[in-house]
């Protein structure tokens, strides 16, 4: 491996653990958790167009509005841009939002940014599978 490869690699092992890690979390309830992988600017898009910044998402987490019962997200790629990660993958899960029960399927695109030798979730986008979610 060259030492561009043998970095890249290095990277993609870091975001993957990145993404089990905020996965994790939330499925957790650990709102905390959740805040240390993610970027003061963050966009949070969610599969019926809402878009949240990290402050209310942050909220709608403390508050209980989103519940994560169960999430599998599996990722099919990993794009390294410099310092910039895209991931595209899926996120199937079973939620609760605003106190109705869910079951989704998205394709899904996060963008990790590395600020200070630190890799922080920048935005996250999820697109409705159709005919997949409930």
């Amino acid at each position: 491996m060259t030492g561009d490869t043998l970095a890249t690699a290095e990277i993609e092992s870091t975001i993957r653990a990145l993404e089990n890690a905020r996965y994790a979390a939330v499925s957790a309830g650990d709102v905390e958790a959740f805040a240390a992988t993610a970027h003061p600017e963050l966009l949070y898009t969610h599969s019926n167009g809402e878009v949240d910044t990290l402050d209310s998402y942050l909220d709608k987490l403390r508050r209980g509005h989103y519940v994560y019962h169960r999430i599998d997200h599996p990722v099919h790629r990993i794009v390294v841009a410099g310092e910039t990660v895209v991931v595209a993958g899926e996120m199937h899960a079973d939620i609760t939002a605003g106190g109705v029960r869910k079951r989704l399927a998205n394709r899904a695109q996060a963008i990790w940014v590395r600020e200070d030798q630190c890799w922080l979730l920048l935005a996250y986008a999820p697109t409705v599978i159709p005919g997949e979610s409930r």
